[in-house]
């Protein structure tokens, strides 16, 4: 049943993503031909990213007590219906900024669902031992096999028509959902309340444990700092490098490069120097490549080969730090751990954003690299600092612990 509920989950990765992937690539685009404006085109970015701080916690609940594939159904559901009134919009000529924020929020709740109870599925499919491997084939799939190689696609798409990506989008998002019907997790959902009190376990556990704390911390950071970079990636492109959608879209596709050529050693390189120095690199190297793409000339070949060595250490990071958070939480509050992550974590990616739009439009687009440089940089220190093997180690016993104290109460 596992090796069968694993293929399943990874098809519907697969083709959940490439929706999101179309929808993610299409929205900037989309914006662009409506507005230059840089606080225009961030709005829609800032929207957008809102739901992982607005939706988060309630979403880990709905995980933690609805069956999770029912919840990952749902949110199939919610990205369908998005991706048909935007396409529908775009094909009869009604687009305007308002309905792109508002289509943006909409994809972004879908993730906040379909993430939070796929990843909450991984460990009731996989064995321990196997989840940083099961965590990087998902990490690939969401992030270097769709989300950087189909908008390439996407910028081609549009060439024909604005609104040919986004009808792919709604036929892979339905076709996710039909995919879903296949997988069952291993456990009923506990039986439990609803109330704020409950909600806010999975946020205790995450700030008690001060492992997952600084890790939650390192990436809030790191979510500002991208949230800058990758809203002004699309007027770095078009006006810094000329490149068209199609050129963007390759743009992006040179991350694919690095993620999935790190996805090959993300494992070895997690056995062979543990998660603590695998993190440690990781971080330090993506706070050094962001300050080289700021000082870069503007020739789009060795902007491309950074972002591509950017995602390669950004996949280590982002596997080390799943499988930590997945490791080191009791499964009945699994759910609400991930999104109260993501809440606390990606909730800065709005404001990052913003602060990105502001700073491209007074100083200029290159600045953006610098501060996003700046912030990854801090999260750097604070790894150092806190993410020894010792604390690595210290929690894992702590967490044992704890399950042999609950063993010996029932």
């Amino acid at each position: 049943m596992g090796a069968k509920m694993w293929g399943r989950l990874q098809a519907v990765a697969i083709t959940g993503a490439t929706s999101e992937g179309l929808m993610l690539a299409a929205l900037p685009l989309l914006a662009v031909s409506i507005t230059v404006d840089p606080r225009e085109v961030a709005l829609v970015n800032v929207v957008g990213q809102a739901p992982w701080l607005l939706c988060s916690l309630f979403a880990g609940l709905l995980i933690d007590r609805v069956r999770r594939e029912t919840v990952l159904r749902f949110a199939y559901i919610g990205l369908t219906c998005a991706a048909l009134i935007l396409a529908v919009a775009t094909s009869i000529g009604l687009l305007t900024l308002p309905l792109l924020v508002v289509v943006a929020f909409a994809v972004t709740s879908a993730q906040v669902l379909g993430d939070g109870a796929s990843g909450a599925l991984v460990p009731e499919i996989v064995p321990k031992d196997q989840l940083p491997a099961a965590n990087t084939r998902l990490q690939v799939i969401d992030r270097g096999l769709v989300q950087f190689v189909v908008p390439p696609a996407t910028g081609a798409l549009m060439t024909l028509a604005p609104g040919v990506p986004v009808w792919a989008a709604c036929v892979a998002a339905l076709a996710a959902f039909v995919l879903t019907r296949g997988i069952r997790a291993a456990s009923d959902a506990p039986v439990g309340t609803y109330s704020l009190r409950d909600m806010a376990a999975g946020v205790k556990h995450l700030l008690a444990t001060p492992l997952l704390r600084s890790i939650t911390i390192t990436v809030a950071l790191g979510s500002f700092a991208s949230g800058a970079a990758n809203t002004m990636l699309v007027l770095y492109a078009t006006q810094e490098l000329h490149l068209g959608p199609v050129g963007y879209g390759v743009l992006l596709a040179c991350m694919a490069v690095g993620w999935v050529a790190s996805s090959f050693i993300v494992g070895w390189i997690v056995a062979r120097l543990g998660y603590s120095m695998s993190m440690r690199i990781a971080q330090t190297a993506t706070a050094v490549v962001l300050l080289l793409i700021a000082g870069a000339p503007p020739w789009a070949p060795a902007v491309g080969a950074l972002l591509a060595l950017m995602t390669a250490v950004t996949l280590v990071w982002n596997v080390c730090s799943q499988s930590s958070r997945q490791l080191h939480t009791p499964s009945r509050l699994l759910g609400r751990v991930l999104t109260s992550h993501r809440a606390l974590a990606w909730g800065l990616t709005p404001l990052g954003a913003l602060a990105g739009g502001l700073v491209a439009a007074e100083l200029g687009l290159r600045e953006v690299w610098v501060m996003s440089s700046a912030f990854q940089a801090v999260g750097a220190v604070i790894v150092w600092c806190t993410l020894s093997p010792a604390a690595f180690a210290r929690t894992a016993m702590s967490l044992d612990s704890a399950h042999t104290r609950q063993d010996a109460a029932e």
